[in-house]
């Protein structure tokens, strides 16, 4: 078959190994965007299978990976980092000599670190680390849909031995489904997404995590305002999936809650002294940067 549509017109097949928020979310992005070709997906257990055909996510959906990936010119791996190795290693028994296989991960280091183990050089030279910056509490088959990638930050982390036309359908289909296809390395990229999002995480987790503990907490969050809502929102997200996260990005994951503990524990001690100038500093440097950093959003997201 030859897919003649103007979307991703060089990559007849499709498979997605993963049909949560992000794989669901892929899988209806094309839809929607008009891909021609075929799109078939990997799912664990039976029921799942059968809700991504009534849903029209995919073409054909399997429980095992190996016929989901074996004859498909491009594989995307949608799975949570805690099955990776596996995941990798069935991926790398299955599929064509001549696909092209990217992933979704939140972190680089360990997915590039994997990818060396498991793939042969030249099937290595086809393999594009990828980190789309788009996502929300949601998690499952039902998640997922068509427009989570608009106009959001898709990373790409290729290195000296990608090839050039891999790397070419990798940024294809990202721009197929709207988002914003951006280059980093991979220190770079696990040290942004530590600042930005693995860290966010650890913080709301742990602040519902304190205020559960309170005794007096029934009344806590009764009274609690949409500022703690909206702060704590992303403690909604799958504990196990994060769990994964932080530990796959363990060092710079460190190292940002390092910065971020001394700034607090600079900021109770003015407060411990009455200083509210200091507090006031800090606060008002806080809200410029987070206000540059919305209008920027709104920009990008016209």
């Amino acid at each position: 078959m030859t897919n003649h549509g103007a979307v991703l017109p060089d990559i007849d097949r499709i498979a997605i190994v993963g049909l949560g928020l992000i794989g669901g979310s892929i899988a209806r992005g094309l839809r929607v965007a008009g891909y021609g070709g075929h799109l078939s997906g990997a799912v664990v257990n039976e029921a799942d299978a059968a809700r991504a055909i009534e849903l029209d996510m995919v073409d054909a959906c399997h429980t095992r990976i190996a016929p989901a990936v074996a004859d498909a010119d491009l594989i995307v791996m949608a799975t949570p980092p805690g099955a990776l190795d596996p995941v990798l290693r069935e991926i790398a028994a299955a599929r064509a000599p001549e696909s092209i296989v990217t992933d979704t991960g939140s972190s680089k280091a360990s997915v590039v670190q994997a990818a060396q183990h498991v793939f042969a050089p030249a099937a290595r030279a086809r393999f594009v680390p990828c980190h789309p910056i788009a996502g929300t509490e949601n998690s499952g088959i039902e998640a997922g849909f068509a427009t989570l990638f608009k106009a959001r930050r898709v990373i790409l982390t290729p290195d000296e031995q990608t090839e050039a036309t891999a790397l070419a359908a990798v940024e294809a289909m990202w721009a197929a489904l709207g988002a914003r296809v951006a280059h980093m390395t991979v220190a770079h990229h696990d040290e942004v997404l530590a600042a930005t999002s693995h860290v966010p995480h650890v913080l709301a987790y742990t602040l519902v995590d304190t205020l559960a503990a309170m005794a007096e907490r029934t009344e806590i969050f009764a009274y609690a305002a949409g500022g703690f809502a909206d702060f704590t929102r992303i403690a909604s997200s799958d504990p196990a999936l994060w769990r994964d996260i932080v530990s796959a990005n363990r060092e710079p994951v460190l190292h940002t809650l390092d910065a971020y503990i001394d700034r607090l524990q600079r900021v109770r001690a003015a407060i411990a002294a009455g200083d509210d100038g200091r507090v006031d500093e800090v606060f008002q440097r806080a809200k410029t940067a987070r206000d540059g950093f919305a209008s920027q959003r709104e920009r990008d997201e016209r």
